[in-house]
């Protein structure tokens, strides 16, 4: 006897802690679905007392676009130069690259998918919450061309015997223009309305041929020799030949000009500073070599230092020599310096955004100035004639080798940058490159504009390069998403662009949501005005049922659309379809004399197979709809899918553990609470 009722004891506990399991589950959801309300609760504990109780993270549900609004997108792809048979892999390739950019938006569930309408591929692209779809727009349809290019090493090609006669043709027609020009100044026409009428460099024709005072580095070098030789008022007798025209030439006054200095230097570069390719110091090393070199530098062995130690490659093959310089031609921290120095004076180290400089002054000059106008006439060059050369080549390296791409930081200086990383075909050609371009530029081109150039010091063999653009971390962090979405295999045309606005969606989400409490209300309603207290019992594992089914949403990531909502709604009634199976079970059994507690097991037992058939059933459907379905039937299927898995839980788990609960309390017949029931007693 004492063993019957120890193992009623531990079947009792079971149903108890069965029970507080519910509740928890009940509260600890339902604080996730709705955890503003939850919060302000504790915020109130917390201002009573000393609990101190943690916040709960709040975390909002994922909506579709007709819910929250956003961005309608149709595409249609150009596979005309694309097999037949490979059309509807490449159309799906669109879509990958499309959705990797679009994640890298972070767009919270965007819905992509491909259609064929005849024989047009489309894209559809939904883009929930997007409120720039401009920048969308330019994101998804944008295709990042990376490539490395070196200096082009070819020369400029010879003109043909054609382009020659054609160039001597002309300037010998611009020769005569100038000679009647002088022809008809000689008979009396101004020299400045000669200017307005025939000049055909802007400048001189809108100020009477008037230019100004130039020295003999300036644009108009090749004029200065007769400029030097005229006297003040006097007109060339001919046209004196530039390189790029014919010029009649009138002298002015003339006067002494600023200063210019010629000076060599010594460049140290650190981690950090402007133009620093690849540098060995960091800042506190580079001045401390900087002090090293002036310590040691004198005016003998100054070229010999600057071309064993400078940064600045361009200048140290020549010891480090800048010739001639105006004041305004450096920046002004080293113009300064320099100009504040004595001629044979070495100075240093000079810090600017380039280094330490160690700066040895040599010459100092003031050149004369010579005013002047001049009467322009122009020539056909070469240039003008020939296509123009580009300074970079491709080398056929490029974004398709890319491994992947990373935003980084410089150790050092915290610089911003974007890391490449190429595949094995890429390093292999990055290795050629770098190797026979040591001491010379590759540069670095997106979209065809110049990110950088920076020097090659070595060949580099590990196929890693950075680029350093002055980013910062959102433009670098979009570089580097855009790289490694790579290319859209085919090109697309937007050919539709709708905009859900944010207010539409909201009324379309309170409407549902109202729809859904109506529903909620009349199945609460029904079933305990029908049923009675199981009735009732079945409201608390609805009510579980309703709250680990949005917990799960929120976990999992569903998006909510109008279509999922009636899907959701729908599986309400679905949720107490299989408590209606167990009841009407219930009520047979107790017609026929059985105790609560047997009536309980049998109809639990008896409505499983009808429940399992009618569910299973509908998840076949589901799991149809999801497969072939358009999105929003999709978005219907799977919170229905969802939603008839959680109802089978709360239908045999929770509802089963209620009823077990309360069996005790009717051991002298469950009277009226059960629908079928007698007077009989339970045990």
């Amino acid at each position: 006897m004492a063993l019957k009722i120890d193992a009623k004891k531990n079947i009792r506990n079971k149903i108890r802690w069965g029970i507080a399991g519910v509740f928890a589950l009940l509260l600890i959801t339902a604080s996730y679905d709705v955890p503003a309300f939850f919060n302000s609760k504790i915020n109130w504990i917390n201002s009573k007392t000393s609990i101190g109780l943690p916040n709960i993270p709040e975390t909002n549900f994922a909506l579709g676009l007709d819910l929250q609004g956003g961005a309608h997108l149709i595409y249609q792809a150009d596979v005309s130069d694309i097999k037949e048979d490979e059309r509807g892999d490449s159309v799906e390739g669109v879509r990958d690259v499309i959705e990797r950019r679009v994640n890298g938006l972070g767009v919270g569930e965007p819905n992509i998918q491909t259609t064929k309408v005849g024989e047009d591929y489309r894209i559809i692209v939904e883009l929930p919450g997007v409120t720039d779809v401009d920048e969308a727009i330019k994101m998804i349809g944008g295709t990042p061309i990376l490539e490395f290019k070196e200096l082009n090493k070819e020369p400029v090609r010879e003109l043909t015997a054609e382009e020659q006669t054609e160039l001597d043709n002309y300037n010998k027609e611009a020769s005569d223009k100038a000679l009647k020009v002088i022809e008809e100044i000689n008979k009396g026409l101004d020299f400045a309305e000669a200017a307005k009428q025939y000049s055909e460099n802007e400048a001189s024709k809108n100020n009477g041929g008037y230019i100004g005072f130039v020295n003999e580095y300036s644009y108009y070098a090749p004029l200065f020799d007769w400029l030097e030789s005229a006297q003040e008022g006097e007109m060339s007798k001919g046209a004196i030949e530039s390189a790029d025209s014919y010029n009649i030439l009138k002298r002015g006054g003339s006067r002494e000009g600023e200063a210019r200095v010629r000076a060599s230097h010594i460049l140290i570069c650190y981690l950090g500073a402007t133009g620093c390719n690849e540098p060995i110091y960091t800042k506190e090393e580079a001045q401390a070599k900087a002090q090293e070199l002036f310590n040691t530098a004198n005016a003998e062995n100054f070229a010999e230092l600057a071309i064993a130690n400078s940064s600045d490659l361009a200048n140290a093959a020549n010891g480090g020599d800048l010739e001639f310089f105006a004041k305004n031609e450096m920046v002004e921290p080293f113009a300064n310096a320099v100009y504040d120095a004595q001629v044979g004076q070495i100075i240093g180290p000079v810090e600017t955004e380039f280094g330490y400089h160690i700066i040895y002054k040599t010459e100092e000059e003031k050149p004369m100035e010579y005013e002047f106008s001049a009467i322009v006439i122009n020539k056909m060059t070469p240039q003008d004639v020939l296509p123009p050369q580009e300074q970079f080549v491709y080398t056929g390296l490029t974004g398709s080798q890319l491994d992947r791409a990373e935003v980084v930081s410089d150790s050092q200086t915290g610089q911003i940058q974007v890391s490449l990383q190429f595949d094995s075909e890429g390093k292999e050609l990055f290795e050629r490159i770098t190797t026979a371009n040591v001491g010379q530029p590759v540069a670095i081109y997106l979209d065809g504009e110049l990110i950088s150039a920076p020097t090659v010091q070595q060949p580099i063999l590990d196929g890693r390069a950075v680029i350093t653009g002055n980013f910062d971390l959102n433009e670098a962090r979009l570089l580097s998403q855009r790289l490694n979405a790579g290319a859209l295999p085919v090109p697309v045309d937007l050919i539709s662009q709708q905009t859900v606005g944010a207010s539409l969606g909201a009324e379309s989400l309170s409407q549902s949501l109202k729809a859904g409490i109506i529903a909620l209300a009349l199945v609460m309603i029904f079933m305990i005005l029908y049923y009675r207290l199981p009735g009732l019992l079945s409201v608390i594992a609805l009510l579980s049922y309703l709250s680990l089914t949005l917990a799960l949403f929120k976990i999992i990531g569903v998006t909510l659309s109008l279509a999922g909502i009636a899907g959701f709604i729908l599986s309400i009634g679905m949720a107490v379809d299989a408590n209606v199976l167990i009841f009407e079970r219930l009520k047979e059994e107790l017609k026929e004399g059985k105790s609560l507690k047997t009536a309980i097991e049998e109809a639990f037992l008896r409505a499983w197979p009808s429940i399992r058939d009618g569910n299973v059933s509908t998840l076949i459907t589901c799991a149809l709809l999801i497969w072939f379905g358009s999105s929003f039937v999709k978005g219907f299927a799977i919170t229905l899918a969802i939603g008839i898995l959680i109802s089978m839980f709360s239908a045999i788990t929770i509802t089963r553990v209620l009823l077990k609960f309360i069996t005790p309390w009717f051991e002298n017949g469950s009277g009226r609470f059960f629908k079928g029931a007698n007077n009989k007693k339970t045990i």
